[in-house]
């Protein structure tokens, strides 16, 4: 498929950002379209076709997740993976967010409202951000994005979820970003005995700004619900465990979830199969 060269549709600026390859370069283009999209300056047409994988660098090395190399060596070395692993997640998220908008705001005869473009587009560029943040920490360390390699779960759920919106927005934002709020202050207190304020304060305005994307999934979730008549607690149980491997993993940020909108009822089940 062709870049897109020029956007006029959200649809369009999407495929463009996902057919981007460059980190720098699909961070920068992320924001831009999102402030495209809120000038007015783009339509609401959504018919450009995602790709089934989005442009990558050439680093980093993508791994299957039980091939990824565990985290050793001193405390700068141990600093420089955690940062990376949280670099390449807001990477992906930045594509997750496009694909959102891309494929599902008009998939399978069903239009979403303009409301759902407005919370994706918002994602992609919090994650546009989010991943340079963190890019800075990692040069300011003296290493940089794809220096060392990286696991493609996230993407690989974006492939098994690319048939629903309910089963991306069940797996993607509900599971894998929820785990963030659960994981993320730990991450944030190791830095911070690191004696790396810095990086801390910018894992704290990840962490607070991924509240609010969980919670886009979480009322996403609930309104196709509504429209498809599902009951939403059951209809979760049911899609995580047919698209998702594994039991959650406690323990949980209860009170992160429950900002976010999530219920325990949703979660806790998941863990105890």
């Amino acid at each position: 498929m062709p870049v897109v060269s020029i956007a006029d549709s959200i649809g369009q600026a999407a495929c463009r950002v996902l057919l981007t390859p460059d980190p720098d370069e699909k961070a920068a283009l992320s924001r831009e379209m999102a402030a495209l999209w809120r000038a007015g300056g783009l339509s609401e047409e959504c018919l450009a076709k995602p790709p089934d994988r989005p442009a990558r660098p050439a680093d980093p090395v993508l791994l299957p997740p039980a091939q990824m190399p565990r985290r050793r060596g001193g405390a700068m070395r141990n600093r420089i993976a955690l940062l990376h692993a949280v670099a390449h997640i807001e990477f992906n998220a930045i594509d997750l967010a496009w694909d959102m908008v891309a494929r599902f705001a008009r998939f399978d005869g069903e239009t979403m409202p303009r409301a759902f473009l407005d919370d994706w587009v918002g994602v992609a560029d919090d994650e546009a951000r989010h991943f340079s943040m963190i890019r800075e920490r990692l040069q300011a360390l003296g290493a940089d994005y794809g220096d060392l390699p990286a696991h493609d779960g996230l993407w690989q759920a974006a492939e098994a979820t690319a048939h629903d919106a309910l089963a991306r927005l069940a797996v993607v934002p509900m599971v894998l970003e929820a785990r963030g709020l659960d994981v993320t202050p730990a991450m944030i207190d190791r830095l911070q005995g690191m004696g790396d304020q810095k990086s801390a304060a910018a894992l704290k305005v990840i962490y607070e700004e991924e509240i609010s994307h969980v919670a886009a999934g979480e009322r996403w979730f609930r309104y196709l619900c509504k429209r498809r008549g599902k009951d939403l607690q059951s209809h979760f149980h049911a899609l995580v465990r047919e698209n998702f491997a594994g039991l959650l993993k406690p323990p949980f940020n209860h009170g992160a979830r429950l900002a976010a909108g999530m219920q325990t009822g949703l979660y806790e089940p998941l863990a105890r199969r």
